[in-house]
């Protein structure tokens, strides 16, 4: 019989993951685990989930049913540090039910040991949900038999599945058997209608299906994958019969190895239990397929209210590069040299990444993030720094890379945090650095010229971004501060501190002026070391970051990362929608324990607090909750919400801050853009015009370089295109092209005017352009107010 159907809304898993695990054999499969049952399963790679949940119901037949995600007792214990297979105990005044979790070595299977112990008229049932290829509207899902044993079977398109089970002494487990449609005819709903199983369809879908069985108090579930259901069947009923123990034991000692061949912590104790479990969470995120790529976490954040497609099952260059820095700080050099491949693979013509992409390279958003074109050069220099770039090809990726820089910064389309356009601190520091370290692989004009903008970009930071004046400053008793950004189209404009800057998931945008908004980001530029840690500037800043952004928890503090941000749950506990109220990031309490290495205080309360932000097992979250507690929703201070977790970027900045704690600095701060700048402010005698950034006014006694993007003549003269003059730009093989104006003898008042032609098309600009000597300019206070 088939089930009915119905109109239904399929959502994900919770995102606050119990623990995430995968085999180090030749299985393409990965796992997770959320209020203590399995949820998503993603095969055959990791950016394809293939299921919501597979979960139980306790049940005696009369009445009486539990289904465990929802009895919210139980605990989680690994089979040893770092080894991502685990046992779950759940507990109710009328039974224990156990769960042993273990991936299949070498096939693409999970398998589940469970066992019911307590009053003896209970049954187990399982319960799973398929979302195969990502993919809720066209599952179907079937009763059957597959060479003698039961199956349960759903495939949709290329991806099937198979779940088998067998008692203790290898029959068949399986009892009544059915299938449904979500919200109409699944087995919870049986439940939920008629306090038992007594809905028996055979066939269920297209749509979003669910598969039961009833269950004999003990045994063991296989649920296999692949590209039909009797491919899927066959790996299921293999799986299920070696024994389970055997596979436990090979996956223990796999990770255990693997582990060994990390670089060794020496703090002892549950620091070097958590660091293990970091690598072993980075490890997890890796693909079996694209050699390299990681995706940002196996969860959906605020998954079980979201319908996205997408996830965090993503690659972004950012977080892998975040990433690859912990693996080269442990000394997994293979694995980083696999994302520098990885990369190199993925890296567009004109020198830039998307945003993020699956593993294949197909975008998922495709915004423009300059510091995702600079974290690539960082990574083949870092590993290069350490010996260890192993004749990687990199001179052609960094000049794309290094030209795309050069060409559209300083400022940038979106920040880190995917929002804002204009200049950003990290995304600066990230950029400045990349270009000094660039020029180590170029020649010529090109490396005269990215040294050229990356002295320029560094001098001109305070200039650019650097506020006073302010109600908050007034209010703190600093000189002023830092601000989050400064809106391409006003940068270096006296007025620009006061254009506002629309916060994009709040409700409401507060047309809060760009004064009137703090981040953490500036803290990049004391671990880059393109600051000193006492620098002033620095000193103020954190004063009005403490103010606007950090909590106090019982964890520990956290920070958030900029004032009035809307991305986190709303304050009634209800999950982000679009919009919401910000939460503390641990991530920010890793980067401000990154600043008290260089500033050499002491950095134990950050590893302390991102530890205590963790949960039982010691998976670390994007953020935690910071307010007063709601447990209807399992809020707490200072513990994980609803966001992401695992999230592999926290873990990383864990393990970079232990070993930064050990080496006595960070160990990601690259080495020439420490050795060039040694957190002193550079001084330049030039300014600057083009490609992006056109400034109008340039100080006295400074030469004027203009810069396109295509060869030409610049055609210019001075107070009212007097002394008229020509001169052609030189090709700096970045697809920038230089020439440079002898500005320098000019006066405060006198003016430059220019145009340009192009050779290649024959064609003039059809603009004049006009440049004003002013003396140093004077910083003109800002008057936006914080909130």
């Amino acid at each position: 019989m088939k089930a009915p159907n119905g109109p239904c809304r399929p959502t994900w898993a919770p995102a606050r993951k119990d623990i995430v695990g995968r085999s180090l054999g030749s299985s393409r499969l990965w796992y997770t685990l959320a209020q203590g049952i399995v949820t998503e399963l993603y095969y055959p790679r990791i950016d394809i989930p293939q299921i919501k949940d597979l979960g139980f119901i306790v049940a005696d037949g009369n009445g009486f049913w539990v289904e465990l995600r929802r009895n919210g007792d139980y605990t989680v214990e690994l089979a040893a540090p770092g080894v991502p297979s685990a046992t779950v105990t759940h507990r109710h005044p009328r039974f224990t039910f156990t769960m042993e979790v273990c991936p299949s070595q070498q096939r693409d299977v999970l398998l589940i040991r469970y066992k019911l112990e307590g009053d003896p008229a209970l049954k187990p049932y399982v319960l799973l949900a398929a979302r195969l290829g990502d993919n809720a509207e066209n599952n179907v899902a079937y009763v059957g038999h597959h060479d003698g044993r039961d199956v349960l079977w759903a495939e949709q398109d290329r991806f099937a599945l198979a779940l088998t089970a067998v008692r203790d002494d290898g029959s068949d487990a399986f009892g009544k058997r059915s299938v449904g449609c979500l919200g109409v005819s699944d087995g919870w709903q049986d439940f939920n209608h008629n306090g038992q199983m007594g809905w028996l369809y055979d066939e269920a879908g297209p749509g979003a299906v669910s598969l039961m069985g009833e269950l004999t108090p003990s045994g063991t579930l296989s649920l296999g994958f692949g590209a039909s259901k009797e491919a899927a069947a066959t790996l299921s009923a293999s799986a299920i019969m070696d024994n389970f123990d055997e596979e436990v034991r090979e996956n223990t000692l796999a990770w255990q190895d693997w582990l060994r061949q990390r670089r060794p912590a020496t703090f002892g104790g549950e620091i070097d239990d958590r660091l293990a479990l970091c690598a072993t969470v980075i490890k997890v995120h890796q693909d079996q397929t694209f050699r390299g790529a990681a995706i940002a976490s196996l969860s959906i954040p605020w998954g079980d209210t979201s319908t996205s497609r997408g996830g965090y099952h993503l690659v972004w260059p950012r977080d892998l590069v975040e990433t690859a820095g912990a693996l080269v700080a442990m000394g997994s050099f293979r694995d980083a040299r696999e994302v520098l491949r990885y990369l190199m693979a993925t890296q567009h013509t004109d020198g830039h990444w998307f945003q993020n992409q699956w593993l294949g390279g197909h975008p998922f958003w495709q915004g423009i993030q300059l510091d995702e074109a600079a974290f690539p050069i960082l990574l083949a220099a870092t590993l290069e720094s350490h010996g260890a770039l192993d004749d990687i090809p990199v001179r052609t990726m960094i000049a794309r890379a290094a030209g795309f820089i050069c060409r559209v910064g300083p400022t940038t389309d979106q920040d880190r945090w995917e929002e804002d356009s204009g200049l950003n601190m990290f995304t600066i520091a990230v950029a400045i650095s990349a270009l000094v370290e660039a020029s180590r692989y170029l020649d010529g004009a090109a490396k005269a010229h990215v040294l050229r903008v990356a002295d320029y970009w560094n001098a001109k930071l305070e200039d650019w971004a650097f506020v006073r004046g302010t109600p908050l400053a007034d209010q703190l008793g600093i000189k002023g501060y830092f601000i989050r950004t400064v809106p391409l189209d006003v940068l270096g404009t006296p007025g620009a501190a006061n254009t506002p800057v629309v916060i994009k998931n709040l409700s409401q945008d507060p047309n809060l002026p760009a004064s009137g908004q703090v981040s953490t980001d500036c803290l990049q530029l004391v671990r880059y070391g393109l600051r000193e840690a006492n620098n002033p500037f620095i000193l103020d800043t954190i004063k009005a970051m403490d103010h606007l952004l950090k909590t106090d928890t019982p964890a520990g503090p956290v920070w958030h990362r900029y004032n009035n941000d809307g991305y986190g749950e709303h304050t009634d506990g209800t999950g982000f929608d679009g919009t919401g109220h910000g939460r503390g990031w641990p991530l920010l309490t890793g980067e401000r324990g990154h600043y008290a290495v260089s500033a050499g205080e002491d950095v134990m309360p950050y590893v302390e607090a991102m530890m205590a932000m963790s949960n039982d097992v010691g998976l670390m979250p994007e953020q935690v909750w910071d307010t007063d507690p709601i447990p209807e929703y399992g809020l707490y201070p200072g513990k994980p919400s609803g966001s992401a977790m695992p999230l592999v970027w926290t873990h990383a900045e864990f393990a970079k801050l232990c070993h930064s704690l050990t080496a006595g600095r960070p160990v990601d701060r690259p080495q020439a853009a420490w050795a060039r700048y040694q957190g002193v402010r550079p001084t330049i005698d030039y300014e600057i015009w083009g490609p992006r950034h056109k400034p109008t006014r340039i100080g006295a006694g400074r030469s004027l370089y203009i810069a396109v993007t295509a060869p030409a003549l610049v055609h210019y003269g001075t107070n009212g295109w007097r002394d008229i003059h020509d001169v052609e730009t030189e090709d700096t093989l970045l697809g920038v092209h230089v020439a440079k104006l002898p500005t320098e003898a000019l006066n405060p008042g006198d003016t430059v005017e220019f145009t340009l032609y192009w050779p290649e098309s024959g064609n003039w600009e059809g603009q004049d352009f006009q440049i004003t000597v002013e003396g140093e300019p004077a910083v003109v206070p800002a008057h936006g107010a914080v909130s």
